[in-house]
């Protein structure tokens, strides 16, 4: 037989981290070598331990299991995190992901799933739900696309903004002390440099 998979459990409850350690000990093939209820104590345990996969909960009162994760990564590199939440949180997955984590599970989760989970990543694999990594993979893409709006001087961000509250270029030209046909001027090269046509498509830039 293999040696059973060694998980290191944190969560500030005390029922939902005997509940868990025993859901995954009646496997049989999984044992809880360690549990914490603060970070800190979790820190110190995992250093310790070395364990084969630690399930963090996201929320503690003394800081994060995210935040713990990114420290694991470091001082025990071979485990495996499990990131145990209540909420479906983009945010809080996107920085599970940032933070090198394996998984990213709702508290909501069937036991066998729970089970299983545990086992995929103890033996490497990623554990990701399609469904709640969407938002975070569309979040990645966004952040590598150049800004256009950088490609804007200073004043012409200004008749941006005058354009996206629907002004027309007598009222742009009034708030900002230009004529009007400077106005019409920058008002081209604004659409120019976003690559749009109409000035109403401004209005509706959500970017």
């Amino acid at each position: 037989m293999s040696e059973p998979i060694r998980v290191f459990l944190l969560d500030d409850h005390e029922v939902v981290r005997r509940g868990v350690g025993d859901l995954l000990e009646d496997s049989g093939a999984i044992t809880v070598v360690g549990q914490a209820g603060t970070v800190g104590e979790a820190a110190t345990q995992i250093d310790s331990l070395q364990p084969d996969v630690a399930v963090l909960d996201a929320r503690l009162p003394d800081g994060s299991g995210i935040e713990l994760c990114r420290r694991v990564r470091i001082m025990a590199p071979r485990t495996s995190v499990l990131i145990l939440t209540s909420y479906e949180d983009d945010e809080a997955l996107f920085d599970a992901i940032m933070a090198g984590a394996s998984g990213f599970l709702l508290k909501q989760v069937r036991g066998n799933d729970l089970v299983d989970a545990v086992q995929r990543v103890a033996a490497g694999q990623s554990l990701l739900d399609p469904a709640m990594t969407r938002a975070v993979l569309d979040r990645l893409r966004r952040q590598d696309e150049p800004d256009p709006l950088a490609e804007l001087t200073a004043q012409e961000r200004k008749v941006f903004d005058e354009l996206r509250l629907g002004r027309s270029n007598r009222e742009i030209a009034e708030t900002l002390f230009l004529s009007e046909k400077t106005v019409k001027n920058y008002v081209s090269t604004v659409l120019s440099k976003l690559g749009l046509e109409r000035r109403a498509q401004v209005a509706a830039w959500d970017r």
